[in-house]
């Protein structure tokens, strides 16, 4: 019963033993980041969190109120997870005119700008994903019958390097699983190159 008691009142005393974002901190190191969004003052601390928790709007809307290079770059990561890519390449562009040699914005960037191009061959952002079929075809040869392995895109066969940001782009999972398909593909090409 005491131990409850003690619980219970930790969040009523931690307001008077921290800041803010020290209690957001906190919060976040015990991965409880909704919360934890709900504690920091900070909008770029509450917009990590936010992320974390998947809330790509909301974060979105929290890195917006900072004006730096570092903001608008989260902007464009949150756009991107929303499939907003338009608005992804623009926030991106702000984030490169006051750090014009950000690489990871630029790399960012072109993927955005990639997505939005294929995005754009597949129906558009503003379809959702939901395409009406023009007709319905029955595949002879389905899937994985003569399949090369190379990837296709608008009629071009797309290098090891396009291949792999097309990948990429696709990916919907999370951190811990992508590393390791990435690493497994970069182990690949390296024992490939050897060869």
């Amino acid at each position: 019963m005491k131990a409850v008691l003690i619980l219970a009142s930790l969040g009523f005393w931690s307001g008077w033993w921290f800041t803010p974002d020290q209690w957001g901190d906190h919060l976040m190191k015990q991965e409880k980041y909704a919360e934890a969004a709900e504690a920091y003052a900070d909008p770029m601390a509450r917009g990590t969190a936010l992320y974390r928790d998947g809330n790509f709007k909301q974060a979105s809307n929290a890195f917006g109120t900072v004006k730096t290079a570092e903001g608008y770059y989260n902007v464009g990561n949150c756009q991107v997870m929303l499939g907003k890519y338009d608005a992804a390449i623009e926030a991106y562009d702000k984030a490169l005119e006051i750090e014009p040699e950000w690489v990871e914005a630029q790399e960012n960037r072109a993927l955005a700008v990639a997505r939005a191009a294929a995005l754009a061959t597949e129906g558009g952002e503003g379809t959702d994903g939901k395409l009406a079929a023009d007709e319905i075809v029955f595949d002879e040869n389905p899937k994985g019958s003569e399949d090369t392995g190379d990837e296709v895109v608008a009629g071009e066969e797309l290098d090891a390097d396009a291949q792999q940001a097309l990948w990429m782009r696709k990916v919907k999972t999370n951190p811990g699983d992508f590393l390791k398909v990435k690493f497994a593909m970069q182990n690949q090409a390296a024992s490939e190159g050897d060869k």
